[in-house]
């Protein structure tokens, strides 16, 4: 072998570790450390609760009436209680019949070289079927193998150890502030996103049976965690978004002497209900709109409404009715900079009832509008991109 094949088998044998190495190392668990100290007096608490409790129920059990699998069992109802895996179902029926597995086998086999791995299978298998499965329950499957246990040993003191600590974390982690036991509601509360959802309750039972492994977190806790973690996103991608991002640019815009038919024809052709109106350096002075027209003509009669409308537009020259947007446009006028957020000009569209927001520049010249359209397209464009 050359030496460049020995650096090259070399360098990736060394990757290999390295990836090896970090998935060994694992995620690692980002909770507080007040909620470590929850955890670990929990744990601590349960144990010694249930010593005190199999003492008094079964004083002649040895080793203070405790057996091993009995630790991973609080470290499973108090540091993570949310888990399926910890529920009390799992807890009492895993130990227990993982227990009776064991010291079956036991009996079965005698050997307990074949026994061993017989029962840690076999209550794996019997845990999966009677849907509690429980981790400790390999362990006191294990157990009652290696230590010759008669088939009582699954209830006293595996049943009688589980039951007090379960009882315990129930006590104690409503008292620190967790839900245990998880109760799932029939018809669960969804958080509401901003933006639709992206996914059905349909399309992740698809997608959990086609990942095919246990998840140590419920199926509806797992929903809630996707539904808010697609909600964060959501508004952090549209929070970013500016005025600048989204108006329609360049403006189109009139004077104020523009006579209305003009003004009219204009927003005709572009399909536009809105149009700013600006004085010779650009700088906002109203906005006229379809409704400043229909008010002029008197809307809310809708007999002859075309005629009247058509007469509005005539230029006569007598000074009679209005003939230029000026005289009929709104003065006060909803602007935005064009810095804005447009997660802050969300109340205007939706309460306020906005249809046209010019965008002004730094020096107050009006350099975009932003309308209902431009904000549904925004809309959509965040929610595709998500």
């Amino acid at each position: 072998m050359t030496d460049g094949s020995s650096a090259g088998l070399r360098t990736r044998l060394e990757a290999h570790v390295r990836r090896f190495a970090r998935a060994g190392l694992g995620a690692g668990s980002r909770v507080s450390r007040r909620e470590i100290a929850r955890a670990a007096l929990g744990s601590a608490v349960g144990i010694v609760v249930a010593a005190l409790m199999a003492h008094l129920l079964a004083p002649g059990l040895p080793a203070a009436g405790l057996v091993a699998p009995m630790g991973a069992t609080a470290v499973l109802v108090f540091a993570v209680p949310a888990s399926p895996l910890a529920q009390p179902w799992p807890a009492l029926a895993g130990n227990t019949v993982s227990a009776l597995v064991g010291a079956l086998c036991l009996r079965l086999v005698g050997d307990p070289a074949l026994a061993a791995p017989l029962a840690v299978g076999l209550a794996i298998a019997c845990m999966f079927a009677l849907r509690c499965l429980h981790p400790p329950g390999g362990a006191s499957a294990l157990l009652a193998v290696l230590t010759g246990a008669q088939p009582g040993f699954a209830f006293s003191p595996v049943l009688l150890d589980t039951l007090v600590i379960v009882l315990a974390g129930i006590a104690y982690n409503r008292l620190t502030g967790r839900a245990y036991p998880q109760a799932v509601p029939l018809h669960p509360a969804r958080p509401e996103p901003q933006a639709p959802a992206r996914f059905t309750a349909a399309d992740l039972d698809a997608a959990l049976a086609h990942y095919d492994q246990v998840l140590d977190i419920s199926r509806h806790d797992l929903e809630q965690l996707l539904q808010f973690a697609e909600a964060a996103a959501y508004e952090r991608k549209f929070g970013e978004l500016r005025c600048r991002d989204i108006m329609s640019a360049p403006p189109l815009t009139v004077p104020f002497g523009c006579p209305l038919a003009e003004a009219w024809q204009l927003m005709r052709e572009r399909r536009i209900k809105a149009l700013p109106v600006v004085d010779k350096s650009q700088h906002i002075v109203g906005i006229v709109t379809v409704a400043d027209f229909m008010k002029q003509a008197d809307f809310p009669t809708v007999e002859g409404l075309g005629k009247r409308l058509r007469r509005l537009l005539r230029v006569t020259g007598r000074g009679k009715r209005p003939e230029t947007v000026g005289e009929i446009m709104t003065r006060e006028v909803r602007i935005a900079s064009a810095d804005r957020f447009i997660s802050e000009l969300l109340p205007l569209f939706s309460d306020a009832g906005h249809h046209h927001i010019p965008v002004l520049d730094g020096e107050r010249r009006v350099v975009g509008v932003i309308t209902q359209s431009d904000l549904i397209r925004a809309l959509h464009r965040t929610v595709r991109a998500g």
